[in-house]
């Protein structure tokens, strides 16, 4: 979901993206627990969180950037979704959905990992008709 670099030398904003998933996660109201499951990190590793908050770039693994990417995506995806009801795009995430067996989204994306938030993100694709 984060855009690749058009040119080799080019870097993605790292430390651009981790104030992005902060301000998210805020407007989320998502618990420290969640955030740290949802970018794939240790429930114990709350310090990571606080780095990013300071404005430290968010880490360079695959893994972790193409998590911030799908949920960025799912950001993207709910704002065009709910144009005209930010509060609506803002809580959806946390919201018990009978697409998910009921559970919330964020329950989704911390019970099946990876998988889950890709589960979270085609649901809203298909939902916008891509």
């Amino acid at each position: 979901m984060l855009a690749v670099p058009a040119q080799p030398g080019e870097a993605i904003d790292r430390k651009a993206i981790a104030g992005m998933l902060m301000k998210l996660f805020d407007h989320w109201q998502l618990s420290t627990e969640e955030q740290l499951d949802a970018l794939g990190f240790a429930t114990s590793n709350r310090a990571v969180l606080a780095r990013y908050r300071r404005g430290e770039a968010i880490s360079g693994s695959r893994d972790t950037l193409e998590r911030a990417g799908h949920l960025l995506g799912i950001h993207k995806n709910l704002r065009l979704l709910f144009p005209h009801d930010r509060d609506l795009a803002y809580r959806w995430i946390k919201t018990r959905n009978l697409a998910f067996d009921n559970r919330s989204p964020i329950e989704v994306i911390r019970e099946f990992g990876f998988a889950g938030l890709l589960m979270v993100l085609a649901y809203l694709d298909r939902a916008r008709g891509q």
